[in-house]
Formats: structure tokens, sequence, C-alpha cells
């Protein structure tokens, strides 16, 4: 099908095209002067899919009656139906200036914002049932935000209050049905549904979100077949159908929905991402499906299908558990694409995701260099394949994301994040949530960055536990989640400790670790600006910033961002003749995880000058994680790996540097004819001889190494 409208941006869109309409919520009583016969025209209009005239007529009711509060929400109602959330809010809150006790306008606030996963949904939510307390779908608002939480008691006695008040109430009804099926619970709920889609919608969504995504397809399904203009539903289960690779079926539920001129983003960008497929390739073995964009594929499959089977054959043995099916990896080199692929979903990492077998990532080539580690997000979402498989969908997200921050860095130490700024803040701010709170960081962040303190603290934990237990104590609890345990009673049986004596034995080894860091925050901020000045002065006091820079670097040795004093300290080094300082400085950088290339480039020319040839290309290797389509990369880390007789890897890197279109075709050909002949395959050094004269017939390198092969002149 074709389609020509633009990609919906991430954020609010207004889309007033036709589609018949259900009723929704009936419009409040005037609050002021108004217009009856107007507001039920629009209404009328609205309720025949007429978007575009209802907007009209909303428009002219709120000029002709600016007093009047109640048509700026049932006018926001029509902008958050259609798609414009930040328009609907910004109409609640010009109502609540008109009228500061609307309840309506906080109730809608509310929904609005909870669906964003916004935690200020709740607030907003108790100030719509402080001004009515009969609005009960405020406490179910409230009710989807602790399951969302992971906070099955709260849900269930919010879903509870909004019963006391209405007994019908559907998403109550749905959400107490939902907290049954993730508790594996035959439940008594369900059949007070009634076979009302919306409520069979709501839980397919609580089932998503909490990454039972079969479950939540077969609900999507419910909700259709009880109503199948249900366009919301058709949308979702395509969204969900594609999460898990099956595109065909995608297609045709989110084909349906767009038809119908329901074009959310999601909808419309998971079809615009659909169409580009066709610029893919797939690779496949036994146990794995790989795809990679056509114009990067043969420079990336070499290190993503050789990664992905190791990082397989390590977790099978570590977590003593086999994948029936083959796991398919998905790489973006357009990050917005990506991007499709986690909408709706909170508490994602920008880098990867993973949908039971189905893992999608950004490619190295759609974002900043140096920005991620592509092998180490690899590994992460990997980690998630098995930890969801092997406990059947029942683990707690804060224990998952856990497991797999720890599995970054326990194979490889400089892989993992580091403890970054915003983490530094939070220790020091006391901002770290208790163990059985965890997941609350993830969905409702109260704090900008608390997403990412949320994964330093999950992965934390987990490196606590693997430190003071033992690692084999993670597949302990992981095997104890898969029984669908909460995670207060699988840390008090397996750890043999309260939660609350935990927290406070963990709290006290990262204040432990993390004391000298945190201490000295504000003197390590104020000091590397002052260190990044002396640096840039024309006659810099080279000694003094030599001192200076290794004081910070005890003071915070996780430091490796921008003006980080390890490469300030090395370059000051190098302006003074004294490689072996800088040399070891780069040498701190790389262990302690730094990412930029320069500094890595300028480590391994200082070890292969130092004669430590196998280090320099180690040095190298660690870039291939990072920028493997750095094209200066490949040809240096190859003649490396020749001169420390490595030819295997040298043919590696000259194969993917020709295809990575150098300018130098002739000397790349020649170059990987050279590593063919050290390997032993002179048939093929052969053909890539001849492949360098075609490009430039005048090559004598080439002519040279051809006539060796050929037996006609001197040996090398």
């Amino acid at each position: 099908m074709k389609r020509t409208v633009a990609i919906v941006a991430l954020t609010s869109c207004l889309c007033f095209a036709q589609a018949p309409r259900k009723a929704t919520t009936p419009p409040p009583a005037a609050s002021s002067a108004g217009n009856p016969t107007t507001l039920k025209a629009a209404e009328d209009l609205w309720k025949a899919g007429e978007f575009e005239s209802a907007n009209n007529l909303f428009k002219a009711l709120v000029a002709a009656y600016p007093g009047n509060a109640d048509y700026r929400v049932r006018w926001g109602q029509l902008f958050a139906e259609r798609f414009a959330p930040g328009e609907a809010v910004k109409l609640y809150q010009e109502a609540l200036e008109i009228d500061p006790k609307n309840a309506l306008a906080y109730l809608y606030t509310a929904d609005v914002l909870a669906a964003e996963f916004n935690p200020k949904a709740a607030e907003a939510a108790d100030k719509a049932l402080e001004i009515d307390p009969k609005l009960y779908h405020a406490y179910e608002i409230k009710a989807r935000m602790a399951l969302e939480d992971d906070n099955h008691k709260k849900a269930a006695e919010e879903a509870d209050a909004a019963l006391k008040i209405e007994p019908t109430a559907l998403g109550a009804i749905a959400i107490h049905t939902a907290l049954d099926l993730l508790a594996d619970r035959e439940s008594e709920w369900a059949p007070k549904l009634n076979n009302r889609a919306k409520g069979f919608e709501l839980i397919a969504h609580l089932l998503v979100l909490n990454r039972r995504y079969e479950e939540g397809i077969v609900w999507y399904r419910k909700a259709i077949a009880a109503e199948p203009t249900l366009w919301t539903s058709h949308a979702q289960l395509g969204v969900n159908l594609m999460r898990l690779g099956r595109e065909a079926e995608a297609r045709v539920e989110l084909e349906v929905s767009y038809d119908a001129h329901y074009r959310d983003a999601a909808t419309v960008n998971t079809l615009k991402l659909m169409d580009t497929y066709k610029d893919y390739e797939t690779f496949t073995t036994p146990t794995t499906i790989l795809k990679l964009h056509k114009k990067e594929a043969a420079a990336l499959r070499p290190y993503f299908e050789s990664e992905l089977l190791r990082a397989m054959a390590v977790f099978e043995k570590k977590y003593e558990f086999k994948l029936t099916k083959p796991v398919q990896l998905e790489v973006y080199p357009n990050h917005e694409d990506f991007a499709v692929r986690t909408m709706g979903l909170p508490g994602l990492g920008a880098l990867g995701v993973t949908f039971n077998d189905v893992v999608a990532m950004d490619s190295p080539s759609g974002r900043t260099p140096g920005e991620f580690h592509w092998a180490g997000t690899l590994w992460h979402e990997l980690s998630h394949v098995y930890m969801l498989t092997l406990t059947n969908y029942r683990v707690p997200r804060w224990f998952t994301e856990g497991v797999a921050v720890h599995e970054e860095s326990a194979t490889n130490a400089d892989w993992g994040d580091r403890m970054t700024p915003n983490i530094v803040a939070a220790i020091r701010d006391k901002k770290l949530l208790p163990v059985a709170q965890i997941d609350r960081g993830f969905v409702h962040p109260s704090y900008p960055g608390q997403v990412i303190v949320s994964y330093y603290q999950a992965g934390r934990i987990c490196d606590y536990i693997a430190q003071r237990w033992g690692e084999k104590k993670l597949l302990d609890i992981a095997k104890q989640f898969a029984k669908n345990r909460p995670t207060v009673e699988v840390l008090r049986e397996q750890l043999g400790m309260e939660p609350e004596a935990f927290d406070k034995d963990f709290l006290a080894e990262v204040d432990k670790e993390t004391a000298t860091t945190v201490k000295n925050f504000e003197l390590f901020t104020k000091s590397l600006g002052e260190l990044n000045k002396m640096a840039r002065e024309a006659t810099p006091n080279t000694e003094e910033i030599i001192k200076k820079g290794r004081e910070l670097e005890a003071i915070y040795p996780d430091y490796v961002e921008a003006g980080t004093p390890y490469v300030v300290v090395a370059q000051v080094c190098m302006k003074k003749g004294d490689k072996a300082c800088a040399l070891t400085e780069y040498e701190k950088y790389s262990r302690q995880g730094g990412r930029d290339s320069a500094p890595i480039f300028e480590l391994s020319k200082l070890l292969d000058e130092a004669g430590r040839k196998k280090e320099a290309a180690a040095a190298l290797e660690r870039l291939l994680y990072i920028s493997p389509l750095d094209q200066q990369l490949h040809p240096k880390l190859a003649e490396l790996s020749l001169a420390t007789g490595d030819a295997p890897k040298a043919v590696r890197e000259y194969t993917v540097q020709l295809a990575l279109k150098p300018i130098d075709m002739a000397g790349s050909y020649y170059n990987l004819a050279r590593a063919l002949n050290a390997q032993g395959q002179k048939d093929k050094a052969r053909e890539e001889a001849f492949n360098a004269l075609e490009a430039a017939p005048d090559f004598r390198p080439a002519q040279k190494l051809l006539l060796e092969l050929s037996g006609e002149g001197p040996k090398p």
C-alpha cells in the first residue's frame, strides 16, 4: 500500500481525517454561558468521524465563550483522541486557569500524563478526587500506574476504590483481571468484563507492559472480536506482532487501522519502517537471524554475527538453558527507525530493545562515534532473551535489567557503562530506591536521568549479589522468579535476609566504593574545568597539569567523558616528549572504558612504537566494538595482525576495508591479496591481485605480487 505521508514525529500530531467513532465520555454541563446547539453539533460531527469540522466548531465555541472552561476540556478530549496529547493538556490547563475547581480538567490531564508514564499523573488524579470524590476513573488511573510500578497490592486497592463508587467500572475490573493473569491465577473478574472490548484492550496493554507479549496479542484479538471497529486494538495488535517479528500479520492489522483513518504515530511509523525492510539483508544460521542494512551489511556482518554466536554460547552455559528458537537481531542505521520499535514502552534504554527472541538495536552508524558500545548493547539485550525465556516472562523489570547490565562487563570489564555524573549526584543525594521499588524508577521516573540511575542501581545490585553470594546465585534467583514469586519473597529466601537489611548492606557497599568521588564531586567538577583551561594555555605548566590531572583521576576514576583527565594528562605528556607517561595515561583511559577513538589510536601507536605489537592490536580491537565503520581502523589493525602472525584477522580486516569502499581500491585489493597469501590462500590472493590491477593497471606492487604468486618472481 502506498503511503505518501511523512513519518510522524514521536511527539504529538493532530489528524482529523474521517473515521467512524464510538461515543466516549459524555460532554460536561456548561460551566458558564454557552451555546448548547453548537456544542451538540460539534459532538455529532465528532461521533460521525468528521473531526476537522468538529474541531472548527469547538474552536468557534471557545472563541465565542472564552469563560466556558468545559468547552476547553471537551475540545481537549478531541485532541487527546486524535493523537495530540500535548495540545490536549494545554487546553486542560487553560480550563483550570478559568475554573481552578474543574475536576474533569484534572482527570483528563491525569489520563494523558499516565499514558506518557509521567508520575505527575498521580498528582492530577488526586486533585480531581479532592474536588470530586466520585470520579472513579481517577482511581483507575492510579491503579494502572501502581501495576506499572509492579506494586500489585496498591493496584488492587486503587481498583477497589473505583469499584466502591461504580461497581461496573470497566477499568477497575480489567485491572483486577490483569492482576490475576500476571499472578497466574484463574480470574473471577474476567466474566465481569461482559465482552466489553475496551476492557480486553486494557488487559492486553498491561500484559504487554509486563513483557507478556504473546498473551497481550491474545487479548487484543479478543478486543477486536468483541468490537471489530476498535481501531486502537487493530493498531496495537499490529505493533506487537511486529515486535515479535511476525511482519506479514502485523502489516494486515496496521493497514486495517490506517485505512480506517486511525493514524497515530505508532501505526504510521511502524508501516513506514516496514516499507524500508526491502533495504535490509537477512543472514541466517541454525540459531540466529541477522538483519542488516544493505549499505553496511558487508562491513558489519563479520563482527555482529560472530559476537552474537559467542554471546549465545556463553549464556547457554552460564544460564544452563538452551533456546528452542533462533534469535533475531535487527540493526538500524537510522536511530529514528530504531525508536519506532520502542514507542509506547517505558523504561527502555535508548540503544537496544528485546521482544521475546527478537532484538532490535542501533547500528554504530546510527549514533555519534564513541557514543555507545554496540557489543555491550548486544550482550545486554541477548541476556534479556535468555532471562525472559528462562523465567517464562515472569521476571521483574529491575532484575532482568540488572542482570543485563551486569553481563555487559562480566566478560569484558571495560565494556559496561561507567558511573556518570548524574549517577554520582543521585548517590550523593540519597536517591537510590529500595530494591523492592526499583521498577518505579524505570517506569515513572521522578527526576531527570532516573531511568539511567535505575539501570546503574539494578546492575550494581546484581554485581553485589554475585560478589557476595557467587555468580550462580543470580541464576538461583531467576529460577525462583520463574515461579512468579515477588521480589521481597525471593530475596528473603535466596539471600537469607529481609529486603530492608539487604538495602542497608548494599547502600553501605555503594557508599564505600564511591565515597571519594561523591565527597569530592563538586571539587572535581570545578577542577576539571580549570585543568582543561590550563592545558589550553599557550605555554602550559606541564608538571602542574600532570599533578592536578592525576589527583582528579584518583577522585573520579570512572570519568572518561569529554575533558577526561586521562587524555588531558596524556596530551601534555606528549607535548613534553614523555611517551612513557602518555602511554600510561592512555592505558588507564582504555582500561576505564573510554570510547573516544582518537586516544585509543594514540595508545595503539605508542604500544606499537614500544614493540608491544600484540597489545597495540588489542587496543584497536576495542574500537571494533565501538566504531567498526571507521575507515582508518581496519588497515591499521590488519597490518598489526600481519606483523603478529594473525593472517586470518588481517584477511577479515582488509575484507571489511573493501566493503567500506575506500578511495584507494587498488591498494585495498592488493593488501587483501597480501593477507590471503600470508594465510596460504594463494588462489584467492591471485584473484585479489587481479582485482587490484583492474582498478589500477599500472599498480606495480600488485604486478610484483602476481608474479610471485605465479612462481615467476622473487620470493618475498
